[in-house]
Parts: C-alpha cells; sequence; structure tokens
C-alpha cells in the first residue's frame, strides 16, 4: 500500500470520504510497481472544481513520484469526484505498467534459463 498520498483541492474542500477512497484506489497500485521503488513512492492528486454552463465537473490530476527521478503523471476530468478517481486509477495502472516493463530485467534465469543458454 502507497503511504504518501497527498490529496488537495482548488475550489473543492477535501472530504475524509474522498481521502479514504482515494487511499483504498490509488494506494493499491503499488502491486505494479518494481520492489525497490515501492517503499519511497509519493502520490499528489489536486481536484479541481470548475464550473461549466452544463453542470460542475471535476478536474483530478495525479502525479506519482518514484525515486530516481521519474514521474508519472495523469489528468481526467469528471462530473463525478469517485469516478474521475476511478478514471486515474486506470490510467495509472497502465503507465505504472509500462514503466515496470520497461525497468525490468527479461533475462532468462533459474534452471530454465540455463538450459537454453547450452
Amino acid at each position: 500500500m502507497i503511504e504518501n498520498i497527498e490529496v488537495t483541492g482548488s475550489n473543492y474542500k477535501v472530504e475524509a470520504g474522498l481521502t479514504k477512497y482515494v487511499e483504498k484506489r490509488i494506494g493499491k497500485l503499488d502491486r505494479h510497481l518494481p520492489r525497490q521503488n515501492r517503499k519511497d513512492v509519493v502520490v499528489k492528486i489536486v481536484v479541481t472544481q470548475v464550473n461549466r454552463e452544463h453542470g460542475n465537473k471535476y478536474e483530478i490530476s495525479a502525479s506519482l513520484d518514484i525515486p530516481g527521478g521519474k514521474v508519472i503523471a495523469a489528468k481526467d476530468e469528471a462530473s463525478n469526484v469517485f469516478a474521475g478517481i476511478d478514471l486515474l486509477e486506470a490510467k495509472l495502472d497502465g503507465q505504472i505498467r509500462r514503466f515496470k516493463t520497461e525497468k525490468t530485467n527479461h533475462d532468462k534465469k533459474g534452471i530454465f534459463g540455463r538450459l537454453l543458454k547450452k
């Protein structure tokens, strides 16, 4: 579970229910991070309420600061804050998976790798 999650609001008051929901949904993304990067990840989420002609919308942006200088960011807009968090989770999940596959060494290891080298 990601420990360092900061939820702030711009033109929006962040309530305890939203903070708990964000910790539940975004906090579980650490399972897709490489093991050496799991501890020190910092997540910053900003919720902005935007008044539009057809009703209020919420712009939600998130950034994951991964040790080593990598920043993964996503931004989305939704009519419901909780739906926006779900959309952000899906976007961040895909980006984290892509980061992990780039970072992971895919050399053949173990007994099968040794058998294939012969």
